[in-house]
């Protein structure tokens, strides 16, 4: 049955008077359900995996703009650098802390060359180990190019033996 004016106009007027106190409760309701919602939202990717992967070509397509000046903020180069250390199997709890330490390193862990953010011997990298996914230093290219973290903990297990 259509709603009439009148109570359009009522339920309006009453989600106005009331918005604070329903935000509450939405927030309250979403603390206490966190479990269901997380296996909600999980349930309703798999299924729509085509959905989701067909609207985030077109919102990247239509916002190619948005997207290229994001990355040249801040937060865009953090995303984007975290982004890459996953993708290369560097494994953490906490990458926030890891970028910071990562950014506000200014010399090699082994050689003490200073690092810069552009290209180049001196540019900054995250070494890890391949294997494990490990971070063992922040170091500068050409140090992390001869993996030379790798060599040093390898002639160690040598004299150890």
């Amino acid at each position: 049955m259509p709603q009439t004016e009148q109570q359009r106009a009522y339920q309006k007027n009453y989600r106005q008077k009331n918005q604070q106190k329903r935000e509450e409760y939405g927030k309250k309701w979403r603390q206490e359900n966190q479990e269901h919602i997380k296996e909600y939202d999980k349930e309703w990717r798999q299924e729509n995996q085509e959905y989701k992967k067909e609207y985030n070509k077109k919102w990247r397509q239509e916002n190619q703009e948005h997207i290229k000046e994001y990355k040249k903020t801040d937060n865009g180069k953090k995303s984007n650098r975290i982004n890459n250390w996953k993708q290369l199997g560097i494994i953490n709890d906490d990458f926030d802390t890891v970028y910071d330490i990562y950014i506000n390193t200014h010399t090699c862990d082994y050689c003490n060359t200073q690092l810069n953010d552009g290209d180049g011997n001196n540019k900054r990298c995250l070494d890890h180990d391949h294997d494990t996914g490990e971070i063992r230093g922040i170091l500068c290219n050409k140090c992390n190019l001869k993996d030379v973290l790798n060599q040093e903990r390898s002639n160690q297990e040598r004299s150890n033996q």
